[in-house]
């Protein structure tokens, strides 16, 4: 088990993490996530003792990661995929972390079996793609054959083959009892693998959940209703009807509505009453990556200007730009 407690991390005038408290159990797979610049990178460091806290702790197991006996047996990690000497081949790369922590040859041959990368041993690391690296770094996890893993990005660069491979892997891992820690930004490979959400933003925590929890409180779910095709008056008097029913709708780019405000049974009440025939009413939840848009849209510090050969225009000096909201006052790491 990981556990985080008031962990608070400063540059100089910069706040990275603040007072920031969590566990990470075993037996399941913890997504970590959080916008660009919200602290992620700088708690795993501290978790694995690169990082000097500035205040607060994190254990492992109940200790610092710097007072575990032989740690890389107890801890693996992938942070940074391309800290590989790149004139090393994988077999060489693996064997010489198998060497430093005691770990027996033969282990070396099985991870690279584990990470698909068995027939490349040989070959030096510099000529590997990003996918290739990924596995690698993957392997140099498994070394140890640990309880606790850390994984940083583990799909960038993957194949749609490779994607699914980590997905079973981390899972396979987490169901042997394992304490399974991923950070990532692609939500919809978090709500495949993840059963519960770590979520911070400019360092704070905001979320702490199950993903099933965390989807129903920060999103909104939605009825989709689709009306005859050719037949648009029929879709506009639906539109009129439920609008004065209280509802709100939002075309789908497949022709159908999107109506919220209004119960799947009154919704149908309303079509009846304006004589409209459906063509589908069903109930839908938003997706893991709208409820993180939704909870964190106040927390990101990196957005795009407005394009203005698009035919935009960038808000004036001083403005908050729609849809957005400032940083709280007094919240440490906010611009």
């Amino acid at each position: 088990m990981i556990e985080a407690y008031g962990l608070t991390k400063r540059y100089g005038a910069k706040t990275a993490v603040y007072n920031l408290s969590f566990q990470v159990r075993p037996g399941a797979v913890t997504g970590f996530l959080g916008p660009n610049g919200s602290g992620k990178s700088t708690t795993m460091r501290m978790i694995l003792g690169l990082d000097t806290p500035t205040s607060g702790r994190v254990t492992v197991g109940g200790h610092s990661f710097r007072s575990l006996p032989n740690a890389p047996r107890q801890v693996g990690a992938l942070l940074d995929a391309k800290a590989v000497h790149g004139g090393r081949s994988a077999r060489n790369h693996l064997l010489s972390l198998a060497q430093l922590s005691g770990i027996p040859a033969r282990r070396v041959d099985e991870v690279l079996g584990v990470v698909g990368l068995q027939d490349v041993a040989k070959k030096r690391s510099k000529g590997f793609s990003l996918g290739m690296g990924q596995r690698l770094g993957i392997a140099a996890a498994l070394l140890g054959d640990p309880q606790v893993l850390l994984f940083d990005e583990p799909v960038n660069g993957l194949d749609p083959e490779g994607i699914l491979w980590v997905r079973n892997l981390m899972r396979r891992l987490a169901s042997e009892g394992r304490t399974v820690f991923v950070s990532s930004h692609l939500m919809s490979e978090m709500a495949q693998t993840a059963d519960h959400l770590i979520v911070i933003g400019r360092g704070q925590l905001m979320a702490d959940m199950s993903v099933r929890e965390f989807i129903e409180r920060h999103s909104i779910g939605f009825a989709r209703v689709r009306t005859p095709d050719g037949e648009p008056e029929q879709r506009e008097k639906l539109v009129s009807a439920l609008h004065e029913a209280g509802g709100h709708t939002q075309p789908e780019q497949d022709g159908a509505l999107r109506v919220t405000g209004l119960p799947l049974p009154r919704i149908s009440d309303v079509a009846h009453g304006a004589d409209v025939r459906l063509w589908e009413l069903s109930p839908h939840q938003a997706s893991l990556e709208e409820a993180y848009m939704r909870l964190t849209q106040g927390a990101v510090d990196y957005r795009s200007t407005a394009d203005q050969r698009a035919g935009l225009h960038q808000p004036a000096p001083g403005t908050v730009a729609a849809g957005t909201a400032p940083a709280p006052a007094g919240l440490p790491g906010g611009p």
